[in-house]
């Protein structure tokens, strides 16, 4: 018997775990994850931190998300989070003033747009040893695939993979773009989700000594210095839905790599040909390309907490608060957190 079943150990699992740890001390705590912690979208993920939101929420989320991480690096100098200089070209002003944070401080450089509190994470590596932190109190269990949830009005029953039958008072669904996975598919169905192809080019030439995060805005398009492994992420935009997580096998195609050199020599024309290879995954996104956090049973005891549109790791902080903001309300959706 679990108080909390946690599904999916990625970022955002991991993340609630540790809120659900914070809040609720004493209670126990198990997360599943069918693979290994970190092993899915996490490790395909550029890791980036950027000071902007498309609505009031999203800003209000990032700006929570850019304090939390910031408390962690400063606790522990040792996580794999790296700050980072950034500039942003657009062509409209108005609209990137509309979109960024107050604390990020934009201001006009050299042409272009600066702004402050980027960074960038090894996703796979920060949800490792945040989940061996909190390792004394949670209970992961890897390798672990659910087959099947059974709400109920006195808890919830979780099938395992393994034969067993877990029972937990509440549990929180993370699945990341495992969204129709067999044991939730119908329990999520009314959410809308939609499952969209993300493609990032590993450009192979080294990046400068002093090189900073490039945000090209017009074309929802980054360049990224990853120094540690001597590369470049060029992250771009690929319209491409509703395909299958498990069918993806971290190959790019040819239509992958001519669309994103296209991109590439709008930029950056120099790079282009340099980009030959990459990474490519997908992600679960909201009709409103907004967090989905709510309860997904009549007694809320079934909690979703995703969606998050591409921006799993610098909404994860945000997303769990809400979710459990949810769970122990049982109100059913978040409401107004506070983010302080």
């Amino acid at each position: 018997m679990a108080d909390f079943a946690i599904i999916g150990g990625g970022i955002v699992g991991v993340m609630t775990a540790r809120e659900v740890a914070a809040r609720e001390p004493g209670s126990i705590i198990t997360v599943l994850e069918r693979d290994a912690i970190g092993q899915g979208a996490s490790r395909r993920s550029a890791g980036l931190h950027w000071p902007f939101g498309a609505t009031p929420r999203l800003r209000a989320m990032t700006a929570y998300s850019q304090r939390y991480y910031a408390a962690l690096a400063h606790d522990d100098p040792g996580l794999p989070i790296h700050a980072l200089d950034a500039h942003v070209h657009a062509s409209a002003a108005d609209r990137l003033r509309a979109i960024t944070l107050d604390e990020a401080n934009l201001r006009k450089a050299s042409g272009n747009w600066r702004v402050d509190g980027c960074q960038y994470a090894d996703v796979r590596g920060l949800a490792e040893a945040l989940a061996d932190a909190l390792r004394p109190q949670v209970t992961f269990r890897e390798g672990t695939q659910v087959t099947a949830i059974d709400p109920g009005p006195d808890g919830v029953g979780v099938e395992l993979g393994t034969g067993e039958r877990l029972y937990a008072d509440r549990v929180v669904l993370t699945p990341g773009p495992w969204i129709a996975a067999p044991a939730w598919r119908n329990l999520l169905a009314p959410l809308r989700l939609r499952i969209k192809k993300i493609v990032a080019l590993h450009v192979d030439l080294g990046p400068d000594a002093d090189a900073g995060l490039a945000v090209f805005a017009d074309d929802d398009a980054f360049l990224l210095p990853i120094a540690e492994h001597g590369y470049q992420l060029f992250s771009y935009t690929r319209d491409e839905w509703d395909v299958d997580p498990d069918a993806l096998h971290g190959s790019v195609s040819p239509a992958d790599i001519a669309a994103g050199r296209a991109c590439l020599r709008r930029h950056v024309p120099e790079l282009a040909d340099a980009a030959m290879s990459g990474r490519v995954f997908c992600d679960a996104y909201s009709p409103n390309r907004e967090p989905v956090v709510r309860a997904m049973d009549g007694a809320g005891r079934v909690v979703f907490a995703g969606a998050a549109s591409g921006s799993g790791y610098r909404l994860a902080p945000a997303i769990a608060a809400e979710a459990v903001d949810v769970l122990t309300s049982r109100e059913g959706v978040a409401r107004d957190h506070q983010y302080v």
